[in-house]
């Protein structure tokens, strides 16, 4: 692990801060890190507002997609809300047809077959639309490269509206309205929303025109938390604001298809950690192992009693999808290590049978063992198809871009991406992609980073400290949880092992007569550096940890040397 300090902010501007809120130094210069550095700032960080959010209309083409959309109401045209099978696509269908719903009963959802049709607008979709006389499509999360089946769509008479928030080719398509943030021509103050969020922009658009104000879309809330949470995209700016109150929604007053699944789930209140780590995870597992529909279908279901029966169904894929990646991902480590390629660069591994659905939660754990860019293929029809993942600071869009000559057709984020190529093409596309990460990667990318925010003492660890921390949740990409380090630590003596194959560590830490409890998941193998009373040093984050009805602070340690 590579530690990297955060440069210490101007005392100054902390010291200032710090008597306008009435808070201590650490606390003033966690915000000032963060860009907050005035009373004002701070307030609009902390209490979060729905007055917050930005007109909808400064976003290019908004005006013409209302239009269209009311056009299409008034007129009982047949809609298709269309969008991609992973959580921000599938909570984006759900939003925008139950909110179109409260328009017009000429509604219908569309998710492709991550199978027989693959990422993004079909042309399976667009039959399907023309053979059930639907004039309108709105695509969500996806469309921005869509340029021949939007062409095609328009030959058939059938009209495209895209809300999407990856980033665009040179060229647009040539729909009615295309919404996306990330346009050059688009103005839009906050380029960081995910599919769902411009989807959610899109229905304020529409609501403002119906005399309907913020608080009557309240309720769609918890779907734009959990895309995302799920997504990860930055938690700052309106980002903020939408996960901030969609938690609130998700812990209060959760739509009946979430409180079905919850009842699956241990936990009083959830965080956007939870929400990523054990919502998104079984939204995902219907696209992945059977098909995005039944998420659909669970998240904008009204009857518990339905509910509960199609949120047990997910939880039998989401139980395969854990067994099937988990052997995936010990046969890819295999092929690694036959091959000899633990050396390189990059980590590129195919087999034509992998289970196309769980493809990219296999690169993630390769990235997580080997961290470099990885790619996982597997055969889908004529072609293969892979899920990209990066690591930290590497721009793995950007490398596949330089790759495109043996690409058929790719898309994505800075972090993560799909691509599909043809098979004789795999070989070659694999050697320039090591050439090209190998030539443009800074190779201190290659070790995993933890930045610290700054160094504190035990003693500074008290529950009115960990009070306000929790106030700067909710935490993500723009906002992370704050990680701390504390040198010249030493185990109280009571240090061990716990978990499967002895792979945690679990201490009580002291220093100037101060002590607390840690949990450090993944450093069992780092016992021998709190033997013997040595003295130490620990990068870690503050939570709360809860034992027989006891709730106690402790360290969940990122590291220790």
């Amino acid at each position: 692990m590579r530690w990297t300090l955060k440069t210490e902010p101007n005392k100054v501007v902390v010291n200032t801060l710090a008597k306008a809120l009435n808070v201590d130094t650490i606390i003033a210069s966690l915000l000032v890190q963060r860009g907050i550095e005035t009373f004002d700032q701070a307030k609009k960080f902390f209490r979060p507002s729905l007055t917050d959010l930005h007109d909808p209309f400064l976003m290019k083409d908004m005006d013409l997609a209302v239009a269209r959309i009311e056009k299409a109401t008034v007129e009982n045209e047949n809609i298709m809300v269309y969008g991609d099978y992973d959580v921000d696509g599938t909570t984006s269908v759900a939003l925008m047809s139950s909110y179109l719903k409260t328009m017009s009963t000429q509604i219908t959802t569309y998710i492709p077959d991550r199978y027989d049709e693959g990422y993004g607008v079909s042309y399976q979709g667009i039959d399907y639309a023309h053979d059930n006389d639907i004039s309108l499509i709105v695509a969500l999360d996806c469309g921005i490269k869509a340029i021949e089946k939007v062409a095609y769509a328009k030959s058939k008479g059938i009209d495209f509206i895209i809300c999407d928030h990856h980033r665009p080719g040179d060229e647009i398509p040539d729909a009615i309205a295309v919404l996306d943030p990330k346009r050059e021509d688009c103005m839009y103050p906050y380029k960081e929303l995910c599919g769902c969020g411009v989807g959610f922009k899109l229905i304020q658009g529409l609501a403002s025109r119906r005399g309907q104000s913020i608080d009557d879309l309240f309720q769609y809330l918890d779907l734009v938390a959990t895309a995302i949470g799920a997504d990860i995209v930055p938690i700052t700016g309106e980002n903020r604001v939408l996960a901030y109150y969609g938690l609130q929604v998700i812990n209060a007053a959760p739509r009946i298809g979430f409180k079905a699944m919850l009842s699956h789930v241990k936990k009083d209140t959830l965080t956007i950690t939870d929400v990523v780590f054990m919502i998104a995870p079984r939204i995902n597992a219907a696209g992945r192992m059977k098909h995005g529909l039944h998420a659909v279908n669970l998240l904008v279901e009204d009857d518990l009693e339905t509910a509960s029966q199609f949120a047990s169904e997910i939880e039998v894929y989401n139980s395969d999808r854990k067994d099937t990646d988990k052997s995936i991902t010990e046969k890819a480590l295999l092929q690694i290590h036959e091959n000899k390629e633990e050396n390189r660069f990059t980590t590129v591994v195919y087999e034509k049978d992998w289970h196309k659905g769980v493809i990219g939660i296999v690169a993630s754990r390769l990235t997580e063992t080997y961290y470099r860019p990885t790619l996982v293929f597997t055969k889908s029809g004529e072609k293969l198809a892979a899920s990209a993942r990066s690591v930290k600071g590497f721009d793995v869009y950007n490398a596949l871009e330089a790759c495109s000559e043996h690409i058929e057709q790719f898309g994505g984020h800075k972090y993560a991406a799909g691509l599909t190529l043809l098979e004789e093409q795999y070989e070659a596309f694999k050697q320039k992609f090591e050439e090209v990460v190998a030539t443009t990667i800074d190779t201190k990318l290659l070790i995993p980073e933890i930045t610290i925010d700054m160094t504190i003492e035990l003693e500074d660890i008290t529950p009115k400290f960990y009070r306000i921390l929790k106030q700067l949740a909710p935490f993500g990409p723009g906002n992370m949880a704050p990680v701390f380090m504390t040198e010249e630590l030493q185990d109280t003596g009571y240090g061990k092992c716990v978990g499967a194959d002895d792979k945690h560590l679990k201490c009580k830490v002291q220093k100037n007569r101060v002590s607390i409890g840690t949990i450090g998941f993944g450093l069992g193998a780092k016992k021998n550096l709190i033997a013997a009373k040595q003295s130490f040093k620990a990068a870690y984050t503050i939570d709360e940890n809860e034992w027989n009805g006891e709730v106690s602070l402790q360290l969940k340690l990122k590291d220790i040397n």
